[in-house]
């Protein structure tokens, strides 16, 4: 994370977090994404409205997708340090399903994977992955359904795509039906966006915001 930065501040009144701003403002070279979860006091309740979902393009998104994007999103250390964390937790002969993907997963090489199946919005770009054994094409932002049964993989992987999700509990819903217990869902994100696409609420906060947002997808 490159820097700390209030802006909004997520409203974090809302999430019961007296003290968090000054803790943070006076603690910049302190503060790290691990201390964001410490103990996040998560209200009762869903926090969200559906205006923090709205875009500032809701235009069909099959029409934005449509060309195919054969680039990197990330920077290569982003890649690096990504493909490093997948070889030190994926198990071997695990299945995995890998969400909003494309013509690559960057899973590590000498891996020896069980099922990997993905879902995205190109099949031209989902052709191209050779990590992947299966797919299917679907905008999760009109339908958040998977088309698996329940307890089928061991990971669910998303990389830099969690920030375009306008229906993120209900993802998130399935994402927990499809993992074995014991399963591993992995988020993956960075400071860069298609802005037009992302979610209001993730262009008006911090990177640090970030981790929270993400938190509390998983939390709810």
């Amino acid at each position: 994370l490159a820097h700390w930065r209030l802006g909004r501040l997520l409203r974090l009144e809302r999430f019961n977090w007296p003290g968090l701003r000054s803790r943070m403002s006076f603690q910049r070279s302190k503060f790290t994404a691990a201390d964001v979860l410490k103990d996040p006091k998560w209200p009762e309740k869903w926090p969200f409205s559906p205006r923090d979902f709205a875009r500032q393009d809701e235009s069909d998104d099959e029409v934005f997708y449509d060309t195919p994007r054969l680039v990197f999103h990330i920077d290569e250390f982003a890649i690096g340090a990504l493909t490093k964390y997948y070889a030190r937790v994926f198990p071997p002969r695990a299945d995995v399903l890998d969400i909003c993907s494309s013509w690559v997963s960057h899973f590590p090489e000498g891996w020896s994977p069980g099922r990997v199946a993905g879902m995205g919005m190109n099949e031209f770009e989902l052709k191209k992955n050779p990590r992947l054994q299966e797919y299917f094409v679907r905008n999760l932002n009109k339908d958040p359904s998977f088309p698996y049964d329940d307890n089928s993989f061991d990971i669910v992987t998303n990389v830099v795509s969690v920030d375009y999700l306008n229906k993120p509990l209900e993802v998130f819903k399935e994402i927990r039906r499809v993992l074995r217990p014991g399963g591993r869902a992995i988020m993956s994100f960075s400071n860069r966006c298609f802005p037009t696409k992302a979610i209001g609420l993730w262009l008006s906060t911090s990177d640090l915001e970030h981790v929270f947002i993400v938190g509390s997808y998983f939390h709810y």
